[in-house]
């Protein structure tokens, strides 16, 4: 990856971008109702919500916004710890509403049974 440069594969749904603080991290960021969003104005692009590294050493935090980064401020433990469990809570509701009914399941089961 090249720094500066945000990749979208609308196939599989992702983004990534090498961390803007300059430690070198890839940073992957999965586009879902749940997660994150991209807005294309036909020349900049803006990613929401905000990319809280919390895993890598930096721990940076910033916005993508209309093709700058905005620095947000640094969170304390106890809020990543409350921002994670949060998005974890949004994440299994969002993919719970989502999930494909029983007869859904099995007959897209028997479909590729038959290939």
């Amino acid at each position: 990856m090249d720094a500066g440069v945000l990749y979208v594969s609308i196939p599989y749904r992702t983004c990534g971008h090498l961390c803007c603080c300059g430690c070198g991290h890839e940073v992957i960021t999965p586009l879902s109702p749940a997660q994150w969003a991209i807005t294309y104005d036909g020349e900049n692009v803006s990613l929401t919500p905000s990319v809280g590294n919390w895993a890598l050493p930096c721990w940076s935090h910033y916005w993508i916004h209309d093709g700058r980064v905005r620095w947000s401020r640094r969170y304390s433990a106890a809020e990543i710890v409350q921002n994670r469990d949060r998005d974890r809570r949004l994440l299994a509701a969002s993919t719970k509403e989502h999930r494909p009914r029983t007869l859904t399941r099995l007959r897209r089961h028997l479909q590729s049974w038959r290939r």
